[in-house]
């Protein structure tokens, strides 16, 4: 069976990503969202958060076994993710280290970054802020870099295009290649 595609959206918090994902499964019927959002819900209801009953290891490691799992079953997915410290970023390029990923950088502006921190209201303000000391830092080789700033569907298009346009994207493996 052949591995499932798997592309990855990196980008602080709040910079679209999420919408971008459920845009782009709009218009790719066999891929499936797959929020880090969406799992860190899962393990908050495994926790017990006000008597300290935490699951031992960090969480994300077992996020990317389970993009694993999916890609292993020939399930494409399209992965929100922000590889936001050097623990994160080891753990996902190791765990998906050999598996067709469509690697994305994902940019917005840091006034619309707060803007957006403000309107959700879930999120600390300057979270997305001092994540940028770290994300898209650290040597990234994107196969498409986009700025949800402008129209989404700008974004979606372009990745698209990009999607169809050649078998080989190489972001991925330089970028491993790299680290």
């Amino acid at each position: 069976m052949n591995k499932g595609k798997i592309i990855l959206l990196n980008g602080v918090s709040s910079s679209g990503k999420s919408t971008l994902a459920k845009e782009l499964v709009k218009k790719l019927k066999d891929y499936f969202h797959f929020s880090i959002d969406d799992f860190d819900t899962i393990i908050e209801t495994m926790e017990d958060r006000n008597s300290d009953h935490l699951i031992p290891v960090p969480t994300e490691h077992f996020f990317y076994r389970n993009i694993v799992m999916f890609s292993d079953k020939g399930v494409n997915l399209v992965v929100d993710q922000i590889l936001h410290n050097k623990d994160t970023t080891k753990d996902c390029y190791e765990i998906l280290n050999d598996y067709p990923v469509f690697f994305v950088g994902v940019h917005c502006p840091l006034i619309e970054l707060e803007k957006r921190e403000k309107e959700r209201g879930d999120r600390p303000v300057r979270q997305g802020k001092s994540q940028l000391n770290y994300v898209h830092q650290q040597g990234e080789v994107y196969d498409i870099e986009v700025d949800t700033c402008e129209e989404m569907e700008s974004a979606v298009d372009a990745i698209l295009t990009k999607l169809s346009e050649s078998q080989s994207h190489k972001g991925w493996e330089t970028t491993l290649e790299k680290y």
